[in-house]
């Protein structure tokens, strides 16, 4: 199928090995845009690891030359902020403490991020966490599809544009790879923050002779957190992958595992009115590390009065305050995660003219974030449980022979997700110029969020980090939860797409017809109109409870489905060999997530205005030029938002007495420019720049309430910007070889963001360079090299405010910029 195109288009054969960039997201999509950029007659080659395909939509790849460039260790979250229209802000130097990001304008909640096809964004509140990914050792590049996404995307929220993982396929001979590194923030103040990392991958070889091969790596990180003189990172990672070549057409099956443990300290976050005091000279840079310090020094011992059997004193109430006791600090709680998940890729050519692809995965998630606490020994009106934020077990707990006492505990929220996958693409090509796909999808996660309560250690540790693992038990001998609910999220999709080439026009139309259910069921009681709940043990009379509160929802399910049609269509059209002009349509959609929607329980349905899922309609266009040393674009984009979603003002809830809610804004306007040029004047030398400018406009006041009169209270929104955007970006990578000696310098600067959507108050700009140097030790006879690599991030230490993401007229919590760092590397293997 794949020779018939190269004779259509007069490609050589030696051009196809670089005319598969591995693009798109799932193997459906990257076997069907291989044959469309094919078709279009255009060499995709990356130039100094950027990489730019000729589609209609608006994407460009990164791959392993410049991903082994940057920090061994470092998430890749970080290495896609080197793409216009892409800003990211990361926690900490090293990569592991997470991050937050923007596509033009739109969170991570609302960006798809997929590997190998599988969706990594969480299946309740599609948030992304970005210390989870993958080891970029073991990647082969990395898509961003600006403001799209493929048309078999299993996503229930890629409003704004999808970033998609491919894995590398083992090698066909045998190979270790190996990487060693050190680190530490060069910064005055900073404490406890050495960073070791250790790496250790083994390529099989082809076993058989007949492309049976496989790879194996571990991964293990430790470091201290910059910003958290008691915090630590400790991360160990495991990946393979078995693979076999069938025939000689490209087909293949492949099995790959991945699973990643995290036990990391909070990074800590601060009000964004006491970080933009920097700039008021309110404190220094070396302050800025301890700006995070909580209440009490550390070590400390809590009072064995109020530890579980602690002994305590007879009559008298005792007490642990978790605002003034050890273990209070902020910077102490803890947020582990132990992911994992299977991923199934396959290709078969069924004839001359039909390809059959199929992904199948499943993924398991175990995480909590949480802290310290007082559990109550008394009851609760009679009860034990959860409610109105404490926690009530009805038994002596530190064994004094009283029930006054409150006593240390933590109470992280947990969370368990078990979700399934499948991708299947039936591919059939009508005539060597035009293919023709149909997909289906399916994306199933269950998702289990309780707050089991555990007892904490003298020195201020919790029991276990996982709660759930040790929960502390009621009289009755039941768990008390914080929180306690079951839901699933499940999407079944149709899609189709058509793809032709009239001359020098390529032309490619999609069809994506999502049926999304979200049913939800909570155990607890809901309390207020944003969403509190209180949770009563099982097994309890709750007669009176209930009397006492009939405002109160008691347990409930509750289902939400939607559904939507999505047209896509788009064009290239080749003006010469090297230049040519794009243009891309696409509709979007981001279902609610489970978060707002469980809010949402104490008011009944018939009672207020239902929120409706986010859509965009989404125009790229723009030009390429694409040659051995050249890869550019440049992209004019303009994106309607509609049905924006947000906490705020419900003037139809409650019969229209209203409620601050989860509600549907209205519409944003976004717009702006994209563009980026790779060139590599000599074999030896390389100059990557790139742009971004990016506008916002929304369309309407929002409501906050009303006055005495019952006149409506507005919000000045109307024409303002949407908030915790840049206003626009730019930067650069230059790259040198000199013989054994490799220089790289990439720098970026972040226009100012506003703080909320009244425009009242904008973090300023910043700038970040960074310093690679890689040289060359030692060649082996089989292609592998020694090397050792040194990186610098932030060389100027510059003080900047992390990641937030704005809000409608408050001042949220963002973390500090990462600090000025430096680590080396001894690698060997490529």
């Amino acid at each position: 199928m794949k020779l018939r195109f190269l004779a259509a288009s007069g490609i050589s054969l030696a051009a196809m090995a670089v005319a598969a960039p591995a693009a798109a997201q799932s193997t459906g999509s990257t076997d069907f845009e291989d044959n469309v950029i094919i078709v279009t007659g255009a060499v995709n080659r990356d130039v100094g690891g950027v990489q730019i395909p000729e589609t209609p939509r608006a994407k460009q790849v990164i791959d392993e030359e410049l991903i082994r460039r940057q920090r061994p260790g470092q998430s890749l979250n970080d290495i896609v902020n080197l793409v216009p229209g892409v800003s990211f802000q990361n926690n900490d130097p090293w990569g592991s403490s997470g991050g937050g990001f923007t596509i033009r304008g739109f969170g991570a909640d609302r960006v798809s991020q997929t590997l190998d096809g599988i969706p990594l964004n969480d299946s309740g509140n599609y948030a992304l966490y970005t210390n989870q990914q993958v080891d970029t050792e073991v990647l082969s590049s990395i898509n961003v599809n600006l403001g799209t996404t493929d048309v078999d995307s299993p996503t229930a929220s890629a409003a704004g544009g999808t970033i998609n993982i491919r894995t590398r396929e083992p090698s066909d001979f045998a190979a270790v790879t190996a990487t060693a590194t050190y680190g530490d923030v060069l910064a005055s103040g900073a404490q406890n923050t050495d960073y070791y990392r250790g790496f250790f991958m083994v390529d099989s070889g082809d076993i058989t002779g007949n492309g049976l091969k496989a790879f194996a790596s571990v991964s293990y990180t430790n470091y201290g957190v910059p910003y958290n003189p008691y915090g630590e990172v400790d991360k160990t990672q495991f990946n393979a992958r078995i693979w076999q070549d069938i025939g000689s057409n490209g087909d293949f099956v492949s099995l790959t595992g991945h699973w990643n443990e995290n036990v990391n300290n909070f990074a800590g976050s601060e009000s964004l009115n006491t970080l933009l005091a920097f700039y008021d000279g309110d404190f220094t840079k070396e302050e800025r590390f301890s700006v995070y310090e909580g209440s009490g020094e550390f070590p400390c011992t809590v009072d064995s009065d109020v530890l579980i059997g602690g002994g305590g004193t007879p009559g008298e109430s005792d007490r642990y305050d978790d605002r003034n006791g050890c273990g209070a600090a902020f910077y102490r709680r803890y947020n582990p995660s132990r992911t994992g998940n299977l991923r199934a890729n396959s290709l078969f050519t069924l004839s001359d003219q039909l390809t059959f692809a199929l992904d199948a995965s499943y993924q398991y998630v175990k995480a909590n974030g949480g802290g310290p606490d007082d559990l109550r020994e008394g009851f609760f009106d009679g009860l034990t449980g959860a409610f109105n934020g404490g926690y009530y077990f009805g038994r002596d707990l530190n064994g004094d022979g009283d029930t006054l006492d409150r006593i240390a505990g933590n109470d992280p929220s947990q969370t368990r997700t078990d979700r399934f996958g499948v991708v299947a693409n039936l591919i059939y090509e009508i005539t060597p110029d035009h293919t023709v796909r149909a997909a289906y999808t399916l994306d199933h996660a269950r998702h289990r969020q309780t707050g089991e309560i555990t007892t904490m250690l003298a020195n201020g540790e919790p029991l276990d980090i996982y709660a759930i693992d040790t929960p502390l038990l009621d009289v009755y001998g039941n768990e008390v939860n914080k929180r306690d609910r079951l839901s699933y999220a499940i999407l079944n999709q149709l899609s189709a797409e058509y793809a032709g080439r009239f001359g020098d026009l390529n032309v490619v139309a999609g069809l994506r017809v999502p049926y999304f259910k979200r049913e939800l069921n909570q155990y607890c009681y809901t309390t207020s109109d944003n969403g509190f709940v209180d949770c009563p043990a099982p097994g309890q009379n709750l007669a009176a409870y209930e009397a006492d509160n009939p405002d109160y929802v008691p347990p409930i399910s509750r289902e939400y489905d939607y559904d939507k049609v999505l047209p896509s269509i788009g064009f290239t059209y080749g003006i010469t060999d090297a230049f040519s002009a794009f243009g891309n349509y696409n509709m979007g959609l981001s279902v609610p997530g489970t978060d707002p929607l469980y809010d949402s329980l104490y008011i009944p349905e018939d009672q207020r205005a239902r929120p409706v899922p986010e859509t965009t309609d989404s125009f790229d266009g723009g030009f390429r030029y694409t040659s051995g040393s050249v890869q550019a674009q440049i992209a004019g984009w303009f994106t309607r938002y509609e049905n924006r979603l947000a906490s705020a003002f419900d003037p139809t809830a409650r019969n229209g007495e209203g409620a601050v809610v989860f509600r549907n804004l209205g519409r944003v306007d976004k717009y702006g420019v994209d563009a980026s040029v790779s060139y590599a004047p000599t074999d030896n030398t390389l100059l990557y720049v790139f742009g971004s400018i990016n506008e916002s406009d929304i369309a309407d006041d929002v409501q906050t309430g009303f006055d005495a009169n019952d006149n409506p209270v507005f919000l000045p929104t109307s024409g303002n910007s949407e908030s915790g955007t840049p206003e626009y970006s730019f930067g650069g990578r230059g790259q040198v070889v000199l013989g054994d000696l490799e220089l790289g310098l990439q720098a970026k600067h972040t226009g100012g963001r506003w703080i909320n959507d009244l425009n009242t108050d904008k973090a300023p700009s910043y700038t970040l360079v960074d310093f690679d140097l890689r040289y060359n030790v030692a060649e082996f006879s089989n292609g592998t090299t020694a090397a050792v690599q040194v990186n610098v991030t932030n060389i100027f230490d510059e003080y900047y405010i992390g990641f937030f993401g704005g809000s409608l007229d408050g001042f949220g919590f963002a973390q500090i910029g990462a600090p000025r760092a430096a680590s080396v590397s001894l690698i060997i293997g490529y």
